[in-house]
């Protein structure tokens, strides 16, 4: 493992600070690539419950995918419905108590291709019956961006799939279900987004990591992407339909060296970095519209579980009682409809 191993997050350790306030981690992964060369090519329940056990108040999780466990045959776009098939019976394992308090996908976010337009239903349908009690809608990763040396990771892989009149039928349906969209997309595409949403006025969206903030290669103009950034999350910010989750910072296209580190980076040193990014965003969006994530495993390379959620309470230490309860909890639970 090149980075972010176990033993290596294992040189910082922390007690968890104010271990009684209650934790919804409204963003993580499972998934078992095998083949794939990842970090970690393993990453199921075991894993995610050894992550969450360090004293924080963790009370569910919402599972997001993640392009595992697919249907191996049958039409392709009902190939995704296999993941939550898979990760419903993950959550059962969870609910039985028999892993921890904590309910491990209590809610789930699957996939399914937009771009079907109308012919979407009978796939959203499909995810539903896989999983009635927890199914709460799907992502569709639109990340794409001009630059050849930005990785772009997204299954359908297109410019301006935010603007097409099929995605946007497809959202419709998604819509009038009752199912949340979670977006995952580079910064750049911010003022699609925006678009998207005052489009869809129906439909919940909730914005991945910050908005996708790349400050690496042609990105590495700090004031300039920084400025791009901020303009594009306020635009955003405007639309009412659209919440926000706090993380997924770690990633190495942020700009941070932490990944690199001989020690890992503590909470306070966490914290102090990431408090301008994640004020700016709670500032536009208001507390009421944000939610603090952990995006496991793939922040993983950066930091542990439980210093990351040291690092948030350090850095929102500043807000009320009850704003803070909204972002480590009460907000996720509201947009994913959970009741632990």
């Amino acid at each position: 493992m090149p980075f972010g191993g176990n033993d290596w997050l294992a040189q910082t350790q922390e007690q968890a600070l104010e271990p009684e306030l209650p934790i919804c981690d409204p963003h993580h992964h499972l998934w078992d690539y095998r083949t794939a060369r990842l970090p970690y090519q393993r990453y199921l329940l075991h894993e995610l419950v050894e992550d969450i056990a360090m004293g924080h108040n963790v009370r569910s999780t919402v599972f997001v995918e993640a392009r595992s466990m697919y249907r191996a045959n049958g039409p392709d776009e009902m190939k995704p419905v296999g993941e939550v098939e898979f990760v419903n019976g993950v959550a059962a394992a969870s609910a039985s108590g028999l892993y921890g308090a904590a309910r491990v996908a209590a809610a789930i976010v699957g996939h399914a291709n937009l771009n079907l337009g109308a012919r979407v239903e009978p796939v959203l349908d499909a995810l539903q019956a896989a999983a009635p009690d927890r199914f709460r809608g799907i992502r569709h990763s639109v990340t794409w961006d001009p630059h050849p040396e930005v990785e772009n990771t997204a299954a359908h892989n297109r410019e301006g799939q935010l603007l097409s009149p099929d995605f946007r039928a497809g959202a419709r349906i998604l819509a009038k279900k009752g199912l949340s969209f979670d977006a995952w997309l580079y910064f750049a595409q911010l003022p699609e987004i925006a678009d998207f949403a005052r489009a869809l006025p129906d439909l919940t969206i909730i914005l991945n990591h910050i908005g996708g903030l790349l400050r690496t290669g042609p990105y590495a103009d700090i004031d300039e992407t920084m400025d791009r950034w901020r303009k594009g999350i306020a635009l955003v910010a405007e639309c009412p339909n659209v919440v926000v989750k706090l993380g997924g910072i770690g990633m190495p296209r942020t700009g941070f060296d932490w990944h690199l580190r001989t020690v890992p980076a503590g909470s306070e040193e966490l914290a102090a970095s990431m408090k301008p990014l994640m004020s700016y965003v709670i500032e536009q969006f208001g507390p009421e519209r944000c939610m603090f994530e952990s995006n496991f495993p793939v922040d993983k390379v950066s930091y542990s579980h439980g210093v990351l959620y040291n690092a948030f309470k350090r850095l929102s230490s500043g807000y009320s009682p009850s704003e803070r309860a909204a972002m480590f909890h009460d907000v996720a639970a509201r947009t994913y409809r959970i009741d632990v």
